[in-house]
């Protein structure tokens, strides 16, 4: 079968990203749901001409839930991203060949179920710059392997140790077993300031999706849960931005506990 030119191709993926989000627009009307959804099955099925397309469309029935719709949705938002010239190719033309590596804090930063491999790059980038031990990539996070990925991360995917894990909650168990507290970021009623947060080291740095934060569940495996107070209208903020001010606040709690550098 001839492929299609890169613009028909293109064009089905904008499609089909129409379609799912008008999914889930009308997701609390039931009836509405379940049409839409066996429509966007067929759809699926005859976009032959684009493989990948029409692979997804065994994900897609009429019962499927949010969890379903969102791993079919995540691969098509991302395959649809446009590219364009950004902060990270002028960072990637202006960066130094060489920088001094920041010694090793210990903290893994975990990453569950993040939609953008923007920011998993970003999120490489961040914990290299703070000397982040590892990056623990759960649930449908993108890995290196995605060019989006390896595109923001500007190198620091070949400097930060990462693995993936197909839940969470296992990940979170295999952490504390190994000896490390976990400390879940999420805006959830008793989570401690960032400021009056004491970090205790080695430990474990758990983010949450991007729209969604973390599940109930998840913030109750960890073993303290701390927020980054805002001031604005807005609640929240981009994950990555979010990582930076909580990794600045564990780097200077682990520095000021061991001066010389040596950490815990």
């Amino acid at each position: 079968m001839p492929m299609p030119d890169e613009a028909t191709a293109a064009r089905a993926w904008r499609q089909a990203l129409k379609r799912l989000l008008a999914i889930e627009a009308c997701w609390d009307d039931l009836a509405a749901r379940r049409r839409a959804l066996l429509e966007c099955r067929h759809w699926l099925e005859a976009q032959t001409a684009v493989p990948r397309l029409c692979q997804l469309a065994r994900l897609v029935d009429p019962e499927a839930d949010r969890a379903r719709l969102t791993s079919v949705l995540v691969p098509v938002e991302r395959e649809v991203a446009r590219r364009r010239v950004t902060d990270v190719q002028i960072l990637d033309r202006d960066a130094p060949a060489e920088q001094p590596p920041a010694a090793r804090m210990p903290l893994v930063l975990v990453a569950d179920s993040l939609r953008s491999a923007f920011n998993i790059g970003g999120l490489f980038r961040t914990a290299e710059c703070f000397g982040a031990e590892a990056l623990w990539l759960c649930g449908y996070s993108a890995t290196p392997e995605h060019p989006h990925v390896t595109e923001a991360a500007l190198g620091a995917d070949q400097l930060v140790p990462w693995r993936s894990a197909a839940r969470a909650a296992g990940a979170l168990a295999e952490l504390r077993r190994s000896g490390r507290c976990v400390v879940a970021l999420e805006t959830v009623a008793g989570a401690t300031g960032l400021t009056a947060f004491q970090w205790s080291f080695p430990c474990a740095l758990l983010l949450g999706n991007e729209r969604f934060g973390l599940d109930a569940e998840l913030v109750a495996q960890a073993d303290a849960c701390v927020r980054i107070p805002v001031f604005g209208r807005k609640n929240s903020l981009n994950v990555v931005s979010a990582a930076a001010i909580a990794l600045h606040a564990a780097r200077c709690a682990w520095e000021a506990a061991a001066p010389q550098g040596g950490g815990q």
